[in-house]
């Protein structure tokens, strides 16, 4: 009985303290997503040839924009620089991108591998439009989860995104953790800092409850026993799940968990 309303307490606690702290982390979230800079605005993924591709509104473009002009001139891929209308918009002259605009649309240049891509955004695009927000999970302590963290220095996994191109990363170490007394790992990513790390992971509610290529994590340092916290309550969908113009990486089979993780955001979009 004790043990019972001991654990009755500490998740009504739990659900107290995080509810401002979750509710906080959804709003940004969303927030970020409808951003200029966010992924609903995603119009188009075009890749580019060696050589002139010609842009614009009409049908004879090799790359149809929508709503734009009839012509907007011409992008040539020359080996590993790319030139809009004479001038060099890759490599970046800065850290950011060079972005291009007309009307609602901006677009600039991506690279995956050996490829480059017109990304489009579309200001007033439908998937913006048509954004109603995300469902989540309810917030479970049982999904905040101290995970141990065993170093893998030089590892490298090979990624695959949802395009089907695959890319070589480095893989600083593994997340061990476990549920119901079974033992799991995660191979982490870099993070933002040399202490976060970044995960990409799959479990047994994709495809049902959440979206088919697994969601996203990321962690934020270490604990002072050197454990890391894997909070799956914030678990997100990668851009793929909002739009069919994201390059996205697929869990690596050592991240596709078997047990099913009902906790963070569920399946938001139909790609």
């Amino acid at each position: 009985m004790k043990k019972s309303l001991f654990l009755l307490l500490t998740l009504l606690a739990f659900t107290a303290r995080s509810q401002e702290d979750y509710a906080d982390f959804y709003a940004k979230r969303e927030a970020s997503l409808k951003s200029e800079n966010g992924w609903l605005n995603l119009a188009g993924l075009f890749w580019l040839k060696e050589g002139e591709n010609t842009i614009g509104g009409a049908e004879s473009n090799d790359f149809v924009f929508p709503h734009a002009e009839a012509s907007l001139g011409k992008v040539i891929l020359q080996k590993n620089q790319v030139l809009y209308n004479g001038q060099v918009i890759f490599p970046y002259s800065g850290p950011k991108p060079t972005v291009i605009s007309h009307q609602s649309l901006r677009w600039f240049i991506i690279q995956r591998g050996d490829k480059y891509a017109i990304r489009l955004r579309d200001l007033e695009g439908e998937y913006l439009k048509a954004f109603q927000g995300i469902e989540y999970f309810p917030a479970d302590p049982k999904w905040k989860i101290n995970a141990k963290f065993i170093p893998t220095a030089g590892k490298k996994v090979t990624i695959i995104d949802i395009t089907g191109r695959s890319y070589q990363e480095d893989s600083p170490g593994l997340l061990e953790f476990q549920v119901d007394g079974k033992t799991y790992r995660l191979e982490a990513g870099p993070g933002e800092t040399k202490e976060d790390f970044f995960v990409v992971f799959g479990d047994a509610t994709n495809k049902t409850s959440t979206y088919g290529g697994g969601r996203f994590l990321d962690t934020k340092g270490f604990n002072a026993d050197g454990t890391v916290t894997l909070d799956f309550n914030k678990a997100y969908n990668p851009p793929c799940a909002f739009t069919p113009f994201a390059t996205c990486p697929l869990p690596t089979k050592e991240n596709k968990l078997t047990l099913a993780i009902p906790a963070g955001e569920k399946n938001a979009g139909h790609h």
